[in-house]
């Protein structure tokens, strides 16, 4: 459930600061306590897939094994319920009053769990659900099934006594249930009260009105027994139903204690920050580190970078470099640490302030569509028009290099007539990352352009 919401969270991050704080402020209050972290990891891997659980429970198809997995992670509730008691972060205040307010779940999984046995079937048909002490019926029932064999020795054993054949036997297969076997040696022997109902090659087959009604009894006690536990375990499954409702909230608050949680693991061991948000008045990561980057090499060796961007002195970040010194590397930790943001993480950075933006706009890589009579330089056209069309000025852009899919002149002067528009008319923070070096002449005249140099781009920039 957590890793499936921690998907959606990213998908979607939030456009109001209001509930992304919310969000900081439990990441915060996790992050700073070590020993609700270890309760919390501890209990939370107790808990099976309650969403999709109680799917099954809507539809009544759920198994016996799924009515068990739902009635351990709900038998948790207690413990996180208690955990969660001195927490003041909205988010897990909300998430300990909805647990609070789930006392008849507990209840449900005490009466699954005395109701089931602790290792069921897999299907309903296999029979063997309900647990020892449930019904005294069941139990009469299932009694006499089991004592089965032991009726057979004690009915074999009176049999040879009381006709003398020492060899005979009792037998059942699925042809023709229980029989008494005696051999040909021994058949001046049977009494005349034995039903023959098989021929063999080494002797006889008979049957008695006394093994009749046994086989009969036997064989109405086991469907029974089948039709009892099926109409216990429709009557449990049932009642699970009902509270579907409740354990879809259960499950959505057991599902973002998780995400929070692991969002605050990964801010303690990564040393990531809260970040400070504004109305888009600046855009400043100070120690700055690419998350992914950062994961795959030794700790400690992503050298930390700056960026500053405000509306009065720096819009426009020209960056230009040899190939492989880090500048597609660069616009993605910018976009990257926006994200998290927004979606209510900490940051990989010494500290951030970023304002709210309504939408990240990336022109990264090289690649084509040719099944669809893209080209290379036409996909790149494509993603510069969407942006020059849809971006605004609370936007974020990651731009790079633009016009490599043509010939040098037209490739720069699309890039440069691009980095004018956007300059000029759309006014977005916006990194601009090229191989054409000419293009730094439009800081001498675009007074929010300020050219960076890879690996050098790390200089802060100075606001005026």
């Amino acid at each position: 459930m957590g890793a499936r919401l921690l998907k959606q969270t990213m998908h979607w991050p939030l456009l109001d600061a209001n509930q992304i704080s919310q969000r900081h402020d439990a990441v915060e209050e996790l992050a700073g306590d070590l020993v609700l972290r270890e309760e919390l990891k501890s209990f939370l891997k107790q808990v099976y897939d309650i969403r999709r659980l109680s799917g099954r429970l809507s539809t009544q198809t759920a198994g016996p094994r799924d009515l068990q997995a739902l009635a351990k992670s709900l038998q948790v509730l207690p413990l996180i319920l208690e955990s969660l008691q001195p927490v003041q972060s909205l988010l897990l205040a909300t998430g300990r009053e909805v647990f609070q307010g789930a006392t008849s779940l507990v209840d449900l999984a005490a009466d699954i769990q005395r109701t089931l046995v602790a290792d069921p079937p897999l299907v309903i048909s296999e029979g063997g659900l309900i647990a020892s002490g449930v019904s005294a019926e069941l139990d009469e029932l299932r009694s006499a099934v089991q004592d089965v064999k032991s009726w057979m020795a004690q009915f074999e054993a009176d049999e040879k006594e009381r006709t003398g054949i020492k060899s005979l036997k009792i037998g059942f297969n699925n042809v023709f249930g229980y029989y008494i076997e005696v051999t040909k040696s021994n058949l001046a022997q049977v009494p005349v009260e034995y039903i023959r109902k098989q021929t063999m090659s080494t002797g006889e087959r008979y049957i008695t009105e006394a093994l009749k009604e046994r086989e009969t009894y036997l064989l109405k006690a086991s469907e029974q027994t089948q039709r009892i536990e099926l109409e216990m375990f429709t009557q449990l499954r049932a009642r699970a139903g009902a509270e579907v409702d409740r354990l879809y909230q259960v499950s959505e608050q057991l599902a973002w204690l998780d995400v929070l949680l692991s969002l605050s693991e990964t801010a303690v061991e990564l040393q990531w920050v809260r970040p400070k948000l504004n109305q888009g008045e600046q855009l400043l990561i100070e120690g700055g580190r690419h998350p992914v980057v950062e994961k795959s090499l030794p700790r400690g060796s992503f050298v930390p970078n700056l960026t500053r961007f405000s509306r009065s002195a720096c819009r426009f970040m020209l960056l230009t470099g040899p190939n492989m010194s880090g500048k597609s590397t660069y616009l993605r930790q910018v976009g990257l640490i926006v994200l998290l943001a927004q979606m209510g993480s900490f940051v990989p950075a010494q500290s951030a302030n970023l304002p709210l933006v309504d939408r990240i706009f990336t022109r990264v890589g090289a690649q084509d569509d040719l099944a669809g009579g893209q080209s290379t330089f036409m996909v790149e056209m494509s993603e510069a028009a969407s942006i020059v069309k849809n971006a605004t000025a609370r936007s974020l852009l990651l731009i790079d290099e633009i016009g490599r899919g043509t010939s040098t002149f037209d490739g720069m002067a699309i890039a440069a007539a691009l980095a004018e528009h956007l300059h000029d008319q759309t006014q977005a923070f916006t990194v601009f990352s090229t191989h054409y070096h000419e293009l730094t002449e439009l800081a001498t005249f675009l007074p929010q352009v300020k050219n960076q140099s890879s690996p050098l781009f790390l200089l802060a920039l100075p606001l005026k």
